[in-house]
Order: C-alpha cells, then structure tokens, then sequence
C-alpha cells in the first residue's frame, strides 16, 4: 500500500484539494495522510484545522509554524523542521502540494532533499508579486506537475521541466463549484447574513509593495465605505503586511452593512460568492470561481496582473476614487469578452493517474530540458 501525504496551509488550498484527497482516502490500495499547518492553525483566521477535522479524513497532523506574529521567512523554516520530522515518521510514496505559499515550498524542499517524489498542484501560474517566485520554485522542486491547462504547461516547460512530467487536471476547486448543494438561505443562515443584496470584499497584502500597503488598505476600505453598499469581507492571508488590512478593517467592525469574517467554509462561501452583485479585492478567485459563477469581478492593485482570465474583470489601481467608479459603474460595463474557466473533473483525472501509477514512473533525478 502507497503512502500520500498532503499539505494543506490555508482555507483556500483544503477546498481545492480536498476532493483529491477524497479520491485517496477512498481507495483500499492507498494510505492517505494530511499535514495541516499555516493559517489553519490560527485562532486569528479561524482555525481552519478543525474543517479538515469534519470532512472526515483519519491520518491527520497538525503543526503549529509560527508564533502570534507570522513571519514568512521564519514560518517557512519550522515548517521544514516540523514536517521533515513528519516525513520520517511517515516514509509516504508521494508527496501532494499546492499553489505558491511557504507551506509547500517547504514540504517540496523536504521532499526533493528525502529523494521523495513530490506532485505540484496549480504549478505554471502566473500572477504576480512574491507568489510568482515561491511558485516557480516549488515546479523547480516537484518531480510531478498537475496543472490547470495548457498554457501552465508551456509556462513550465519555459522553465526547463519536462513534459512527460505534466499532467493537465484542470482546477480541483471548480469540480466543487459545479456539484455544491448549499443553498443561499443556508450559507445566510450558517452565517447570520442579513443582506438583501451584497458583495464580497478580500484585499490580500502584496508583500513586494509593502511600503505602500497600509495606504493601499486605506483606500480600499475608503471606497467600500462611500459606496454605501452591503459587504461581506473576508480576511486576508497572513503573508508580510496583513497587519495593515487587518487596522483599517477596524474601520469596518461597527458598520451595519459590513459582515466581517476570518473564514468561510468553501461550499457556504461559493453560493454566497454566485448570488453577490459583485466581488471587489485582490484574491485569485476573482479571475476563477467568480468567472466560473459569472459574478462580476473587479480587481484591485498588482496582485494578479498576469493572471488568466484579468482581461475578463475591471482592473482598477488602489485608489478610492478608480475604485468607487468601478463599484458604480460595475453593471454598466459588463465585459462581452468574458471566459468562463473550462471545467474537468480534476479528482478523476489525478485518480486515474495515479491508480494507473503513471506518478511513481517519473524520476526522481531531474533533467532541464530546453525547448
């Protein structure tokens, strides 16, 4: 019997992978083991540990990698130190990571140090700021990469890896958009919202502009106050300059058409996020799960400029003035040119792979390949 071990790090990363994991847990000839870490141990974020908890997996770890104060660069060294430790423990066959955070740069350093064959999920992405280069390192790190389409392909390929090392499953968490149950009453319910009509807000530090991110979180929250609009505001991750987010949402806390959250469970928050009239902020979702449910999106700041599906949003710069005339002008300038994201059922497709144990005839010793 095989041994995978997930990573998971933040709310975001659990519900994009978790049907994956599903796919494991499930299967009598493989053992399925989560590390769990980051933001999910966070009282602060809303210790987000216990919702792997409730989906029902048994191999569960959990490993606290940072203080009261989350410093990225220190984050990332424990966790390296805790799950090396995990690693040796557990000897796993493969190592599962996703996306461009610190948790599995970690884990992919462990594994690829161990000569443990380690699968990239999300890989070949482009947006912007810091997470474009933990995100090419990691692909750098990864003996696997199961990708979201073709163009993260040839982005990978770009960068020396090799073909028959990708595999295209598309986006996990779109899998989840098209068979979710929840309904508005109860996401509204769970959550005690009693808007009539609203829109989410999520601003995420851009840790390369963190001499202007107090300013930017000054000017969005300015213009969410002078819409006069309902909103439902999500924290933001604890990445370098969150502090700034966090001190103007203060702003926000006493404010009747504000609900102010550290999370939301996936399924509740993507029925809210269908029935918004808008999302406004910096999250990837924007360009993803909102394009997928066409609500209508604008972007705010750098964050992801070279992101696909930006050409389908409002970009605006973080300026309270661009911003308001986004918000009142969001539904007069619907964009014709919008995509909607392809849909794969991504936990077949890494099932099949791996059933089929085409992971496990990638080498472990990696070679660059030119184009």
């Amino acid at each position: 019997m095989k041994k995978i071990v997930f990573v998971t790090g933040t709310r975001a990363d659990f519900a994009k992978i978790k049907s994956l994991m599903l796919k494991v847990e499930e299967a009598p000839n493989f053992e399925l083991f989560i590390f769990v870490t980051g933001m999910h141990m966070s009282k602060g974020f809303g210790f987000t540990a216990d919702e792997v908890s409730k989906a029902g997996f048994k191999n569960i770890f959990r490993f606290i990698n940072h203080d009261r104060y989350y410093q990225m660069d220190k984050a990332l060294a424990s966790t390296i130190d805790g799950f090396s430790r995990f690693v040796a423990e557990i000897q796993p066959d493969l190592i599962v990571v996703h996306g461009d955070r610190i948790e599995p740069l970690a884990a992919a350093s462990v594994g690829a140090l161990n000569n443990i064959l380690v699968a990239h999920i999300e890989g070949g992405e482009l947006s912007g700021t810091i997470d474009d280069s933990l995100r090419h390192a990691i692909s750098k790190l990864a003996h696997i990469h199961l990708v979201n389409d073709e163009k993260a392909k040839k982005t990978l390929m770009q960068l020396g890896e090799d073909e028959q090392s990708i595999f295209i499953i598309g986006s996990p968490d779109l899998e989840i958009l098209a068979n979710n149950k929840v309904s508005l009453e109860q996401a509204k319910s769970y959550y005690e919202i009693n808007f009539q009509n609203y829109a989410i807000a999520t601003l995420h530090p851009v840790t390369t502009e963190f001499n202007s991110m107090k300013e930017q979180a000054f000017e969005f929250v300015k213009a969410l106050k002078q819409s006069a609009k309902n909103y439902i505001v999500i924290y933001p991750n604890n990445d370098l300059g969150f502090e700034f987010i966090m001190q103007s949402y203060e702003e926000l806390k006493n404010l009747p058409n504000f609900r102010l959250f550290s999370s939301l469970r996936f399924e509740y928050f993507i029925t809210l996020l269908k029935h918004a009239d808008f999302i406004i902020g910096n999250s990837s979702c924007i360009l993803k799960e909102a394009l997928y449910l066409k609500t209508p999106g604008i972007l705010v700041g750098s964050r992801q400029n070279n992101r696909s599906g930006s050409q389908s949003v409002t970009k605006v710069p973080a300026k309270a003035e661009k911003i308001l005339n986004a918000i009142e002008n969001i539904h007069k300038n619907k964009n014709t040119k919008q995509e909607k994201p392809k849909l794969i059922n991504s936990s077949k497709e890494f099932f099949t792979h791996l059933e089929k144990g085409d992971f496990f005839k990638i080498s472990k010793q990696k070679v660059f390949k030119e184009l």
